[in-house]
């Protein structure tokens, strides 16, 4: 079992730059690839960002490439996300996943957290 917490999430306005958290308690945190993902209301949720177990892979969404990184101190068991030039239409509630591989299907992640609203105003 592993338990998920969000952190960082706030109002900013378009441009801005914020930095998502992820902290993970329970099982070994590097046993797990880890996701970042996004739902705004109404629409179903989307793929940002994902990292691999040892933090050597990153695989993005294309609408957040070249502005979103993700990276991973498993030494901390936490998982960022780092948004920079950040615009209304990134305006959603951002969520952590855990499972076996990177992956860009939700359903391929096992452990979910709460979530962290993003608002971006422009």
């Amino acid at each position: 079992q592993v338990q998920l917490v969000e952190s960082g999430g706030g109002l900013v306005q378009a441009g801005d730059s914020l930095r998502l958290s992820c902290a993970a308690s329970g099982r070994t945190f590097s046993s797990y690839a880890m996701g970042w993902f996004r739902q705004a209301p109404g629409k179903e949720r989307e793929f940002v960002a994902a990292v691999s177990r040892s933090g050597g892979n990153t695989y993005y969404a294309d609408s957040v490439k070249g502005r979103f990184t993700i990276s991973r101190d498993n030494a901390k068991n936490t998982v960022y996300l780092q948004m920079n030039s950040l615009k209304p239409e990134d305006t959603a509630v951002y969520y952590c996943a855990a499972g076996p591989y990177s992956n860009y299907r939700a359903r391929g992640y096992d452990y979910w957290g709460q979530g962290t609203q993003v608002t971006v105003s422009s």
